[in-house]
């Protein structure tokens, strides 16, 4: 049994060095203060300089990270052993963007040849799709695409279509996840069915949200160009390639992928078929080699803990959520098409390591997993930024922010640039009450508040890839340094199993649920749901 990481020497140092931290006091006395806490990987420069730690606990937890093995943790994910132990699974989605030539082991075996015979057929299909020479059923171009998919099969596809809206050229995409109904009229309404290919995700082809919207959209698609053209729009990404034939999707439009490759990891691999259409193979490519490169960093830094970026990132989650008591991190991308970031990285970071059971099956004795939330700035600052700068709770930022605007408009995007900066240096310094006005002391700004700014120099494909893989492993190492398993996700189970009883109580009316309260819910819906809205 694995010792606990809240029991070593290590973790007792760190606490002691738990006290007043004053960030213009540490500016003040160390001009290389700046320079020192900021870090480099591939296109993007992190600064944690005004973040509440000093050089000791920083160096502190870097031996926390040392006594949590987290580099044995790393070798053995980049070895393809099964890290995922509750369902004795290799986690390999670092796989999915490896050059060619380069060795991708997994449970033993070399499976690089798999991925590119597999990314191979997807840039095909992409470019065949682009390029006109797969049509419709009416031997139409496809101008709009419908991917159909929830949790990893919609929110990686969906934020990164937005983000390289810059670089799109090629069929419009629309996203069905939410199995309300009025997801999928809203997306369908003024699409042409003769010229709509739709793409269903799913590992299993069971997923029920997914099927039923799947269904919804078939109909959609039969009642306009008959049962005969379900084979030539649809297309399907998952592993049962038994269910989507007998869904009706062509044997040569289906798409795999691997059981070693978590739903919120598989952006690199086919569930990205709708983005590679929109922006074309190649741009794609240049998102995984991103991916790669801080692969690379980190594969070379993971034996020098204040080298290693995201480490460093981690190990600030583990210092505010450990020992500062903050439970929640605020990202905030100053990039209107990045604004689905912060949602995508709430699946991340919060179905990775959202456990109370630590890898041994024990309850675990310290808080793990942050709440991620956020939204794009400048929006967040007419919002929730009050209590970013004068609420009490202790909520560490990231800011991420470019020096190139994708659309050439230089001068507004330095107006951007100029709040994001502002923004960080108030939340650090704020504003004293003797530069308030006088008995004002709503006016008051304590600073102090922490942030991380990460900058590049534009968001481009690459620059993408860079952002997703590094909050992948600063994921993983905060995982690895609490004990716990970042690549189940049980929480999830439940729900399911209990919605689908209440479903069969909702359709025949017999008792399939024994709580009082749940049932007093479904007997008032019962009551209520043929009723015409007034």
């Amino acid at each position: 049994m694995n010792e606990r990481i809240e029991s070593t020497p290590e973790w007792a140092a760190v606490r002691s060095l738990v006290g007043s931290i004053d960030l213009p006091a540490l500016f003040e006395s160390d001009s290389r203060r700046a320079e020192d806490f900021t870090l480099q990987v591939g296109d993007l420069l992190v600064d944690t300089s005004k973040n509440l730690w000093t050089r000791e606990v920083r160096a502190a937890l870097a031996e926390v990270a040392r006594r949590a093995d987290v580099a044995s943790a790393w070798r053995r994910m980049r070895d393809g052993d099964a890290v995922n132990e509750s369902e004795n699974r290799a986690v390999a989605h670092w796989a999915l963007r490896s050059p060619t030539g380069t060795p991708a082991i997994v449970a033993g075996r070399d499976v690089s040849g798999d991925v590119h015979s597999a990314l191979g057929s997807l840039a095909r299909f992409a470019d065949d799709v682009r390029s006109g020479r797969r049509t419709s059923a009416t031997g139409q171009r496809f101008s709009d695409v419908v991917n159909i998919g929830i949790g990893g099969s919609d929110l990686g596809p969906a934020m990164a279509y937005d983000a390289l809206r810059a670089f799109r050229d090629g069929p419009h995409c629309h996203f069905v996840s939410n199995v309300d109904p009025a997801n999928t009229r809203a997306v369908l309404d003024g699409l042409d069915p003769a010229r709509t290919l739709v793409i269903v995700s799913s590992k299993t082809f069971t997923t029920a949200e997914t099927m039923a919207n799947a269904v919804a959209v078939r109909e959609w698609l039969v009642e306009g160009l008959g049962a005969d053209a379900v084979g030539a729009h649809f297309v399907a990404v998952t592993t049962n390639t038994r269910a989507a034939g007998a869904f009706g999707v062509d044997p040569d439009a289906v798409f795999g992928f691997w059981d070693w490759v978590g739903g919120r990891y598989s952006l690199a691999s086919a569930i990205g078929l709708s983005l590679a259409i929109a922006v074309g193979p190649v741009a794609f490519g240049e998102m995984l080699a991103g991916m790669h490169l801080v692969d690379e960093h980190v594969n070379r830094s993971i034996d020098e803990p204040l080298a290693n970026a995201p480490l460093v990132h981690a190990l600030l989650s583990v210092w505010y959520s450990n020992f500062l008591g903050a439970e929640t991190r605020a990202v905030v991308p100053y990039a209107h098409d990045l604004r689905r970031f912060p949602a995508y990285l709430q699946q991340l970071d919060m179905e990775s390591n959202g456990k109370s059971v630590d890898r041994d099956g024990r309850l675990v004795a310290l808080s793990t997993g942050p709440i991620v939330w956020g939204g794009a700035g400048t929006d967040g600052q007419h919002a929730y930024f009050q209590l970013l700068h004068q609420g009490t709770h202790l909520v560490p930022v990231d800011f991420i922010g470019f020096a190139r605007p994708v659309d050439g408009d230089q001068e507004r995007h330095d107006a951007l640039m100029a709040n994001l900066f502002a923004q960080s240096q108030a939340l650090a310094f704020g504003r004293p009450l003797d530069e308030a006005l006088p008995n004002a002391r709503h006016r008051v700004f304590p600073g102090n508040r922490p942030s991380t700014v990460i900058m590049a120099p534009a968001l481009t494909p690459s620059v993408l890839g860079q952002l997703v893989a590094f909050y992948e492993h600063s994921v993983f190492f905060q995982g690895a340094v609490w004990g716990i398993n970042s690549f189940d996700q049980w929480g999830v189970e439940l729900g399911k199993d209990v919605a689908h009883g209440i479903g069969q109580e909702l359709v025949d009316g017999r008792h399939h649920v024994s709580d009082p309260a749940t049932r007093r819910l479904i007997e008032w819906y019962r009551s209520h749901r043929h009723r015409s809205v007034e």
